[in-house]
């Protein structure tokens, strides 16, 4: 063997031993049962208002990836941050039997995440008859928090629909308050206006009536 291959053959072997591993990039393992469960994001770093997916890989006592997870299937994902649960997410199967396409084992839910946070993923249901009742939350030893995409927006740094909707919130109270205050002014107007009005009719009756009155008495003289 020679020194190049000397010298290189840890490295190598220890690339191989990486790849063979499987899906162990910033994901969270865990053994449950009979089944080890893999659950992560589809992709990495995660940003606020980019598509991404919470991938689900499923291996058996023996390390076989696992496609068919009973009939029917009804092992369900929901996704949490903050105070709101998401409603149930559709978690499809990677494999395609048909075309051979796909990883063995991998089942993936599409997500949009709207909001930065901690972000955590709930299975529910059975694999197999097996039931299933596992957390999985973003932290630096798991997976990754959902980022705000400023950091890598080049040249403008615009708001993401959170932000704006937050503003917007914050702004709503400003609006009512000078809306009611526009209201208010107008009303005030409005009332001045009637008054000065009346005080014209007033005017007019008051004057029509001394007139009327003189004219009487001019008649009885």
């Amino acid at each position: 063997m020679s020194r190049l291959l000397r010298a290189t053959a840890p490295a190598v072997a220890f690339c191989l031993l990486f790849l063979s591993t499987g899906p162990a990039w910033a994901h969270e393992e865990r053994q449950v049962g009979g089944y080890q469960l893999t659950v992560g994001w589809q992709h990495e770093p995660t940003y606020v208002g980019v598509e991404n997916a919470v991938q689900v890989f499923i291996k058996d006592a023996k390390g076989d990836p696992v496609d068919d997870l009973g009939a029917p299937p009804s092992l369900q994902l929901t996704v949490t941050t903050g105070s709101k649960t998401s409603s149930p997410l559709e978690l499809v199967p990677s494999f395609d039997e048909d075309t051979g396409s796909g990883t063995h084992g991998e089942f993936d839910a599409a997500i949009l995440p709207t909001a930065p946070g901690v972000y955590t993923f709930h299975l529910t249901g059975t694999i197999n008859g097996q039931k299933i009742d596992e957390r999985f939350t973003s932290s630096d030893k798991t997976f990754d928090d959902v980022s705000a995409p400023s950091a890598i927006e080049f040249p403008n740094q615009d708001p993401t629909n959170g932000e704006l909707a937050a503003n917007l919130n914050r702004l709503g109270p400003r609006v009512a308050d000078a809306t009611s205050a526009s209201k208010s002014a107008k009303d005030k107007s409005s009332s001045a206006t009637a008054i000065a009005l009346l005080a014209v009719v007033a005017a007019v009756v008051l004057g029509g009536g001394g007139l009327v009155v003189a004219l009487r008495g001019r008649r009885r003289a």
